[in-house]
C-alpha cells in the first residue's frame, strides 16, 4: 500500500506526529491533502525526501511551526456566516451588557481562535465599534498556529477581491482604499492583538466574555475537540458565549456548555 513518494509508514509517522503536536487529525480519506502540502513543502525546500524532511521537523520546533502552518486550510471572508454577527449584535451583547452592570467593568474581551487571515477579528471589531454604547470598550485576541496568516492580519491589507461582504459603509468608514486593495484604519487594528497559539495548549487567557472558534475543532479527532472545548471553559467568564462552526456541534460532547438557539444563530453558553 502507499506509493514510493510517501508509503503507509511514512503516512503513519506524519499522522501521528501532526496530532501529538497540534490535535488535528489525518484520516486516510484525506491524506492525499497530507501528500500535495508535503510535495510543495520537499519543493520548496529541495529536500530528496518525505523521511529526510520527518527528521528535520522531529528535531527543530521553528521547521516544525513551518510545516504546521502549511497543512492548514485557510479558508474565511469578512462577515462569514452572517447569523452568527446578528446573534452577537442583537442577542449577546445585549445580554453582556446587562450582565456585567454594576460589575465596574464596562469591557468586553473577545478571543477570536483559529482567526487565520484576521477577517474574522476584523468583522468583530468593526461590529462591537458601531453597536457599543459609551463609555464600553473591546479588547481582541486573534490567534492562529500558522504564522503566515497572523502576519497577514497584522498587517491589515485586503486585495480588492478579498474584501467582498464588507458593507459600503463599513468599507468607507474602517478602510483605507491603497494600490490593489485596502488597508484597515490604524484604530480598529490597535484593538486588536494578533498572537501565535496552539489549540492543544492551554492559551493563559481568562474572564473572556465571548469565543469564537468556527471550523477549527472539525479537524481535531474526539479527544482533542474535548480538550480544546474544555479549554475554552477554562478561558471563559462565568456568564460568556461561545460560538463554533454552523457545521460542528458539542451534542455528545462531555461538556458544561449549554445549547442557546437564539432568533438568528444557535450557539453555546457557560452560565454558572
Amino acid at each position: 500500500m502507499g506509493d514510493a513518494f510517501f508509503t503507509d509508514t511514512d503516512f503513519n509517522a506524519y499522522k501521528d506526529l501532526i496530532y501529538n503536536e497540534s490535535g488535528i487529525y489525518f484520516t486516510a480519506t484525506n491524506r492525499s491533502i497530507l501528500e500535495s502540502r508535503l510535495k510543495e513543502q520537499l519543493r520548496n525546500k529541495s529536500i530528496p525526501n518525505v523521511q529526510a524532511y520527518f527528521d528535520i521537523i522531529s528535531k527543530d520546533k521553528e521547521e516544525l511551526k513551518g510545516f504546521l502552518d502549511s497543512i492548514t486550510t485557510n479558508l474565511t471572508r469578512f462577515f462569514r456566516n452572517q447569523a452568527h454577527f446578528d446573534a452577537l449584535e442583537k442577542h449577546v451583547i445585549p445580554e453582556l451588557i446587562k450582565i456585567k452592570q454594576g460589575t465596574g467593568s464596562n469591557i468586553i474581551n473577545v478571543w477570536s481562535a483559529g482567526c487565520s487571515t484576521g477577517e474574522e477579528p476584523y468583522t468583530i471589531a468593526m461590529l462591537l465599534n458601531e453597536i457599543l454604547p459609551s463609555p464600553w470598550k473591546f479588547n481582541i485576541v486573534a490567534s492562529d498556529i500558522s504564522l503566515k496568516c497572523l502576519m497577514t492580519g497584522k498587517e491589515g491589507f485586503y486585495a480588492d477581491s478579498r474584501i467582498a461582504g464588507v458593507p459600503e459603509a463599513y468599507l468607507k468608514k474602517y478602510f483605507d482604499k491603497v494600490e490593489g486593495g485596502y488597508k484597515v484604519k490604524a484604530d480598529i487594528m490597535s484593538k486588536i492583538r494578533f498572537d501565535y497559539h496552539n489549540l492543544k495548549n492551554d492559551s493563559g487567557l481568562r474572564n473572556l466574555d465571548v469565543v469564537f472558534c468556527r471550523n477549527v475543532i472539525i479537524y481535531f479527532d474526539e479527544a482533542a475537540q474535548t480538550s480544546v472545548i474544555s479549554g475554552f471553559w477554562n478561558a471563559m467568564a462565568n456568564k460568556s458565549f461561545l460560538f463554533i462552526g454552523h457545521s460542528e456541534s458539542l451534542f455528545g460532547m462531555e461538556t458544561k456548555f449549554e445549547f442557546l438557539k437564539t432568533q438568528w444563530a444557535t450557539l453555546y453558553k457557560k452560565f454558572i
